[in-house]
């Protein structure tokens, strides 16, 4: 006859290695990820390029990584608030709040969109395409910052490993 595995809860009060709670992949995966935007947005909020109001913002940290998700997934053709929020993963309402908060930042605007006159494509204005120039520049840097951190070839073996594990890019 077989035994029956404890449930999870004795199991857990009967392991003597509680490091397991604070050092598991995803936790780690987690705090890398924010030190990177932290650092993405300190490099933006000193960049002589990023128009004044908005450093100021970053600076003051309100910008965040919330703020972020347009930047990096806002069609440079512009994108419905809709295909936005999908390909960041966020609820449309969630968007339509970051999307307004950016518009009042003179990041993006609203434009009719000509394939559909009933719809409206989020769009980036001037602000915003400089904007994302410092956001390109300070990710680059990051980056080389990392590599430089840990070796160009666990870099290398990371990025493959992350892109292995992250499946294909959206």
């Amino acid at each position: 006859m077989s035994e029956t595995p404890p449930s999870p809860a004795v199991a857990a009060s009967d392991s003597s290695d509680e490091g397991w709670r604070l050092d598991h992949l995803g936790r780690l995966l987690g705090h890398a990820m924010r030190r990177f935007d932290d650092r993405v947005l300190y490099l933006m909020a000193h960049d002589l390029d990023v128009p004044l109001a908005l450093s100021n913002l970053a600076a003051r940290a309100q910008v965040g990584a919330a703020h972020v998700h347009i930047t990096r997934h806002l069609s440079l053709k512009g994108s419905r608030l809709t295909e936005l929020a999908q390909a960041a993963g966020m609820s449309k309402q969630a968007m339509a709040d970051l999307v307004s908060q950016c518009e009042a930042w003179d990041l993006v605007t609203r434009v009719p969109d000509s394939r559909d006159g009933r719809a409206r494509l989020v769009c980036f204005t001037p602000t915003g395409l400089a904007w994302l120039a410092a956001f390109r520049k300070a990710v680059a840097q990051a980056e080389a910052e990392f590599r430089a951190e840990v070796g160009q070839e666990i870099a290398t073996v990371v990025a493959m490993g992350l892109e292995a594990y992250a499946g294909p890019a959206a």
